[in-house]
């Protein structure tokens, strides 16, 4: 796990649930974890002018920072942004009232997360979101993958999920028949058909990990912030399952601040702005934008535009 830009404890229990599904402005004021299985209980003040972001390091930080702040800020709002280099600490970090809303995580992670920790948050908003790729490492094509062939892949339950879909949608490895996708694990591979060594790390690691392996499964905030390119992917996941979202207390949902929130990042504003600023991502389904992703290389390119619908 990687250290924070702000002085956080977490327990070795919740990082076995890290995520997939990304140093601040200013740093949340240090607090102690909230012990595992207590809800929130956050007081709240629905006319507050200041408002605390916590997002992952990189492209949902450049959006507050270049977009969603100076937006608010013309509303009267004071914006606080905090970014965190783990897919921990966010939903404690609000359940606690370091932040206010987190933007972070896809909606199987955010589900998974509060029912396991019995946090009181709920989700507002989609942001457009960097989607998982699969990036060359030593190899550079999809054609190249051969027996024993090592690829690099998140090793948190939600994204390694993501990770096996893909590879048996390239025909890689071969999933059990009516196996959840979202749920995915290496129990549900019915045939290893290139004998694909996974070598499993912490997200946050995968973009190094391409010198060292012949392919890497990167999450795309990652990709990105690491300084990869989205039209690198050799392919990409088409499902609309994992476009991320903003998540408040759910005590904070109905508040005039959070209705702000919410409008801030669905403005024609704010979209003109993702659209240029973040060409290649999926875009929040209300959107209506097809993906204009990287169409990837070799026999088995995604669809440039899924009918799958964002989980709810």
């Amino acid at each position: 796990m990687l250290s924070l830009k702000t002085t956080w404890t977490v327990s070795a229990a919740l990082i076995t649930l890290a995520l997939a599904a990304c140093g601040g402005e200013k740093a949340a004021p240090a607090a102690p974890a909230a012990a595992s299985g207590a809800a929130s209980s956050v007081s709240v003040d629905t006319e507050k002018k200041d408002i605390k972001i916590g997002t992952t390091v990189g492209d949902f930080g450049d959006m507050v920072k270049e977009s969603i702040k100076p937006i608010l800020e013309k509303e009267g709002y004071t914006v606080t942004l905090t970014e965190f280099t783990d897919y921990v600490t966010p939903n404690q970090a609000l359940a606690e009232g370091a932040v206010d809303v987190n933007v972070f995580q896809h909606k199987p992670y955010f589900d998974s997360f509060i029912a396991e920790h019995k946090l009181d948050l709920v989700t507002g908003f989609q942001v457009p979101t960097a989607p998982l790729g699969l990036y060359p490492g030593k190899v550079a094509s999809l054609n190249d993958v051969k027996e024993g062939s090592t690829v690099s892949v998140p090793n948190d339950p939600s994204n390694f999920a993501r990770a096996l879909v893909m590879l048996n949608e390239l025909g890689w490895i071969k999933l059990k028949d009516n196996v959840d996708p979202l749920k995915a694990s290496k129990a549900d591979i019915a045939e290893n058909i290139k004998k694909i060594n996974l070598v499993e790390m912490e997200a946050a690691n995968l973009p190094r990990s391409r010198q060292d392996v012949d392919f890497a499964i990167v999450n795309g905030n990652y990709a990105m912030s690491s300084g990869m390119k989205l039209t690198e992917a050799l392919y990409q996941e088409p499902s609309y399952a994992y476009v991320n979202w903003g998540a408040f207390r759910t005590a904070d949902k109905d508040s005039k601040w959070a209705q702000d929130v919410v409008n801030a990042y669905k403005s024609e504003e704010f979209k003109k702005y993702a659209l240029v600023k973040f060409a290649g991502y999926k875009y929040p389904v209300e959107w209506n934008i097809a993906n204009n992703g990287a169409s990837g290389s070799g026999p088995a390119a995604p669809v440039a535009a899924s009918t799958a619908s964002a989980a709810q």
